[in-house]
């Protein structure tokens, strides 16, 4: 199995964040989040953890600057093999609250994997929301996104906490122990997509 690995927008360079928006408030101590750090962050710390376990990936924008939608699809189709993912890692905004995660419309193998993430992150966060669509029997939401949607290979994209969220950006997605947390169910779920979706031990 491989992992391909993309964190959403643009990070920092110079202090310059590289994608317009994707930012929470400036919170009244002056701090704020950009949504491209906080990706880059939860992406690094799975690169660390899927080396150590020796399970093969691909950072698919090791850049700093903001790659576009349709690059990102490029060099993901390129990738040769069927036992590969994608997974596409976010922090959410709108004004509310919890995880969800996207997966292309209709019933893929995406299904099953969105499914798994769904599942483990109510294991590390219980007392979270997790918001999910059951009405076509199953957790995850359904969109058109661009990496989800014109990928060859099954592809979800996650949508820890709302940045725009005092609480949870300032207590989670600002904090080591909140980021260590978000990545430790990413990783959890690798290891049950490795095991029950491509049958790997």
């Amino acid at each position: 199995m491989i992992v391909l690995l993309d964190n959403g927008h643009g990070g920092l360079i110079n202090g310059k964040y590289q994608t317009a928006g994707k930012r929470s408030p400036i919170w009244s101590d002056g701090s704020q989040l950009f949504e491209g750090e906080f990706n880059r962050a939860i992406v690094n710390r799975l690169i660390e953890r899927l080396t150590v376990l020796g399970i093969p990936y691909v950072n698919m924008v090791p850049e700093l600057k903001d790659i576009s939608l349709s690059t990102r699809v490029k060099r993901a189709n390129a990738i040769e093999g069927d036992n590969v993912f994608y997974l596409s890692i976010h922090s959410n905004a709108g004004g509310g609250n919890g995880f969800e995660v996207f997966t292309s419309r209709g019933t893929t193998k995406s299904d099953g994997i969105a499914t798994i993430f769904g599942q483990e992150f109510q294991k590390e966060f219980p007392s979270k929301r997790l918001r999910a669509d059951y009405s076509d029997g199953d957790l995850d939401k359904e969109a058109n996104f661009t990496v989800i949607k014109k990928t060859r290979m099954p592809a979800v994209l996650t949508e820890n906490f709302f940045m725009d969220n005092e609480e949870e950006c300032k207590q989670i997605l600002m904090t080591k122990n909140g980021r260590d947390k978000i990545a430790e169910f990413h990783i959890n779920s690798i290891l049950r997509v490795k095991k029950e979706i491509f049958n790997e031990v």
